[in-house]
């Protein structure tokens, strides 16, 4: 599972989700490495065990022929109290990373595979992860 070596602090900010305030991705919205890239339609949070668990998908899929690329990575520490605990005493303790997905962001691309396959794959992986995707292929 992806997590960093190092993070400055242990516990962060969830940070404010404003549906009328839609964000879009400004950074890595082009399909720059491979020929077909997985794109985010909608916002969520992606977990390091989704990711991983897209990732494998994508790998089994292409088999040898193919490379892959994962252009996400989860730098964001979240939280959780342990169960029957009951409000107050603090912030839970951190069980993971994330990182958080704005649309129009490419999370993963694949190359070396005819175009059906490379479809194939990116949706088999899209359906791992918890926001709407499409497929988009370089122009």
């Amino acid at each position: 599972m992806l997590f960093p070596k190092k993070v400055k602090f242990r516990k962060w900010h969830t940070m404010r989700r404003n549906p009328k305030k839609a964000k879009v991705a400004t950074r890595g919205v082009a399909v720059s490495f491979g020929s077909h890239g997985l794109k985010a339609i909608t916002h969520a949070r992606v977990r390091a065990r989704q990711i991983e668990s897209a990732r494998k998908v994508i790998a089994r899929n292409l088999g040898k022929t193919g490379k892959q690329w994962v252009r996400i990575f989860p730098d964001h520490p979240y939280t959780q109290k342990p169960p029957e605990v009951k409000l107050g005493k603090g912030k839970g303790d951190p069980v993971g990373y994330e990182v958080e997905i704005w649309p129009g962001r490419i999370l993963f691309e694949v190359d070396g595979v005819p175009d059906g396959q490379a479809i194939e794959t990116l949706i088999k992986a899209g359906k791992k992860l918890p926001l709407k995707v499409a497929v988009v292929s370089r122009r």
